[in-house]
């Protein structure tokens, strides 16, 4: 029986195959909308996961500004923090290693090339090159990491290396930061981030004179001992650091944030806008729901004397119902497998898209089979649900007025 529905609706669908196709766009692109946004918000949620995996949770970040007034780091020209903030987050117990960073734009010249971009200066004490060593993300993958003692040599990040400039960036290779001569002695690996892998990194002591550094360090990363509690540990962080500065708790000039919670705040982030963009694409979906209604009015008008035909010859009013449901929901699930199919290609166009522009590959889409399968029941859902009144209003129509209907 179910077949016979199924045949019928396919049949009534594709005797009017522009006007279906023009009813089904509404739904596709509502669906091939909600799959991409979902899938590369979910994507790009995936890898950041994967990233703080590999850095590892026991990581504590401080940087200046407070949370509670805006983005962390948003208020660094009125909240600084110094190489004295550097010293006693080091003493507090639990902390393994802490790095000190400054980081700064400046004018970079290689082969005639010149670009501004970001230069890290960290620190070539024997501790803060323990720390360097300990963070993944500033690996060595060709020739040497800086060293005490270093003088105007620098370290590329990956893409710094590769293809920042036209041609690339080897150990060995010269080139000039704000005017001055540097010589390149290291590649760091791929971070797959374009904030680490765009970096040219050099001793801090030469930050003073060529940025008026005064002391001050942008960010400090630190690593806490293996078994003990990072929040905890964190709390003893901003207890030292709040009485350093003569600030009250709840009025800090500083943030101080595990790997976990920066996650956290990552992913409801990513959360908020993702739901806020598939809200967005919903509303083609409504389109779409309200352009099948039409067109099942617009079927149940034409198709009147047949209703009566098919009521004269035995059909029962629930016969009629489940034909037009069954054909809405047929219009709706196939506008959803289109959709999903564009859904698909849009995101991992996106996907190379941003890849070749990036050089990395931070957004990869993600198409778990709950979304597709959802994706599917929601496109029949809205076909069946706008597909109801219209059903109703067939399934109402007496036999008698049917066959005189003109």
């Amino acid at each position: 029986m179910i077949t016979d529905y199924l045949i019928m609706a396919a049949r009534n669908i594709t005797k009017k195959r522009l006007r279906s196709w023009l009813t089904m766009m509404g739904i596709f692109v509502g669906i091939a909308a909600v799959v991409a946004l979902i899938s590369i918000g979910q994507g790009f949620q995936r890898t950041i996961n994967e990233e703080f995996e590999k850095v590892g949770t026991n990581r504590i970040t401080v940087q200046p500004g407070s949370a509670f007034g805006g983005t962390p780091g948003s208020s660094m020209l009125s909240a600084k923090l110094y190489d004295r903030d550097v010293r006693i987050v080091r003493r507090v117990s639990g902390v393994e290693y802490a790095l000190g960073m400054f980081i700064t734009n400046a004018k970079l010249e290689f082969k005639d090339e010149v670009k501004y971009g970001m230069v890290m200066c960290t620190p070539t004490d024997a501790e803060s090159l323990k720390a360097i060593r300990s963070i993944s993300f500033l690996d060595i993958e060709t020739g040497r990491e800086l060293r005490g003692g270093d003088n105007y040599v620098a370290v590329a990040g990956y893409r710094f290396g590769t293809d920042y400039f036209d041609k690339p960036v080897k150990a060995g290779d010269k080139l000039y930061i704000n005017g001055k001569r540097f010589e390149v002695v290291g590649v760091q690996k791929k971070a797959g981030t374009g904030v680490h892998d765009l970096i040219i990194r050099i001793p801090m002591h030469l930050c003073d004179g060529m940025f008026n550094r005064s002391e001050e360090v942008s960010m400090i990363s630190i690593l806490v001992r293996q078994g003990l509690d990072p929040p905890g540990v964190a709390d003893a962080i901003s207890e030292e650091l709040r009485q350093d500065h003569g600030r009250k708790k709840g009025e800090e000039d500083f943030t101080v944030q595990t790997a976990q919670q920066i996650l956290n705040s990552f992913n409801a982030i990513i959360g908020v806008v993702q739901a806020v963009l598939v809200g967005i694409a919903a509303i083609s979906l409504l389109v779409g729901g309200i352009g099948i209604m039409n067109t099942m009015y617009t079927a149940v008008l034409e198709r009147t004397k047949e209703i009566g035909i098919m009521k004269a010859v035995g059909a029962r009013n629930s016969d009629i119902m489940k034909l037009f449901l069954f054909e809405s929901g047929l219009l709706g699930i196939t506008g959803g497998i289109i959709g999903v199919v564009l859904g698909f290609g849009i995101s991992k166009a996106i996907e190379f898209a941003i890849t070749m522009a990036l050089g990395d590959s931070l957004l990869r889409a993600y198409f778990p089979w709950q979304l597709i399968m959802g994706a599917l029941a929601f496109a029949f859902v809205v076909g069946a649900a706008s597909g109801t009144l219209p059903a109703l209003q067939a399934a109402s129509l007496k036999p008698v007025d049917a066959l005189r209907y003109e």
